[in-house]
């Protein structure tokens, strides 16, 4: 095996400093361009891989970010990687991404990330859907450590940068889409109600239901656990209750959960949107395939990704490079600042598909017309 390639190699070939060829790595300004074109030239080659540890202490900077995240096989988790990873590319950092179970203990998170901060190779953390772990990412925001918070369950604590979507207007706008057509027994699958998202969620339905002189209905209410089985379970109490007592449309508070409910609509002979129609909450891939295509409230994972890298490169910058700023496009491909915002929440989408219609007529009939508020 060929010996590997060394900075100081580079710089005896390069005929300069290997203090020289340091700066080169670290894009510092003060490098001759002829000399910099040459070192660039050898560099590739030789086929040159930096260490960005060794470069990082080189220029006193570290160029790793640590990126906090579920469990791979989280489901919105991929969108918002993208978001992250597309800007983080157009930078000198690198990502490392640790996995952090839902099912470990907070003792056990915390650790991890102790372990993380040990090393002292990370500029920052992003970490997504933390739970508990975001007090402690309070406090070492609180120390000068940067840290943003992307997408929590929890309230997020009131110092801390932190990116989200807008879950209550996005809940509303899905709930009035179902009244707007005519439904009036709209059911309401919810998400673990110790989180946050949840209760914004369900205010949201609340919010619409009051707006055309509707109060919540307790019994076409109840708590899943955003998964599908919680919300088969929950449809089919509902649908078992007859044709007039049943709703005729169901909100719920996730995706995955709506998928549940077209397994119990499947199991007890009805049609979706015939019978049923139903809205659901995230927009995952499966959503658009589904027949039907499931209507749905679409978050911007995408650019939540986008945003929470970028607030953590602005707090990353402000500690060892003040006065920078990371940049991107807008929409008319014109390059304007990353705004820094201690919270920033991100509007969402509802996205209409097939799988909502207007009530049949003989299941509202026992039910006395609202007037819209439109």
């Amino acid at each position: 095996m060929a010996e590997k390639i060394t900075i100081q190699d580079i710089a005896r070939l390069a005929g300069v400093s290997k203090a020289t060829v340091s700066r080169v790595l670290n894009d510092k300004p003060d490098v001759d361009r002829l000399t910099r074109e040459r070192i660039l030239r050898i560099m590739e080659e030789q086929g040159f891989v930096p260490s960005i540890t060794a470069s990082g202490l080189a220029g006193g900077r570290n160029r790793l970010i640590g990126v906090l995240i579920p469990p791979l096989n989280w489901p919105l988790l991929p969108e918002l990687m993208r978001g992250v990873a597309e800007i983080a590319e157009q930078t000198p950092y690198e990502l490392v991404l640790y996995s952090i179970s839902s099912m470990n203990h907070e003792r056990d998170r915390r650790k991890v990330i102790d372990r993380i901060l040990t090393t002292k190779l990370t500029a920052g953390l992003l970490a997504i859907f933390p739970g508990h772990s975001a007090q402690y990412m309070s406090e070492l925001h609180q120390q000068g450590f940067p840290v943003v918070l992307l997408d929590d369950q929890y309230a997020p604590p009131a110092m801390l940068p932190w990116v989200g979507a807008d879950n209550r207007v996005g809940a509303y706008e899905a709930t009035r889409h179902l009244l707007q057509l005519g439904h009036r027994r709209i059911a309401h699958i919810q998400g673990p109600m110790k989180w946050k998202v949840s209760h914004d969620r369900y205010e949201g339905y609340c919010d619409a239901l009051q707006e055309f002189g509707l109060v919540p209905d307790p019994a076409l209410v109840a708590e899943g656990d955003f998964m599908p089985a919680s919300a088969r379970s929950i449809a089919e109490t509902w649908f078992s209750l007859g044709e007039f007592a049943r709703p005729t449309a169901i909100f719920a508070a996730s995706d995955l959960m709506a998928y549940g409910v077209m397994s119990a609509v499947e199991e007890h002979g009805l049609r979706i949107p015939h019978d049923i129609s139903l809205i659901g909450f995230d927009d995952t891939s499966p959503s658009a395939l589904l027949k039907p295509a499931l209507t749905t409230v679409s978050q911007p994972f995408y650019e939540m990704g986008q945003r929470a890298i970028g607030q953590l490169l602005n707090l990353i910058e402000d500690v060892q490079s003040p006065h920078r700023r990371w940049y991107e496009q807008d929409d008319d491909h014109h390059f304007v600042p990353v705004p820094s915002s201690m919270h920033l929440q991100l509007p969402t989408n509802l996205v209409v598909r097939a799988s909502c219609g207007a009530p049949l007529r003989h299941a509202q009939s026992s039910i006395p017309e609202q007037e819209s508020a439109d």
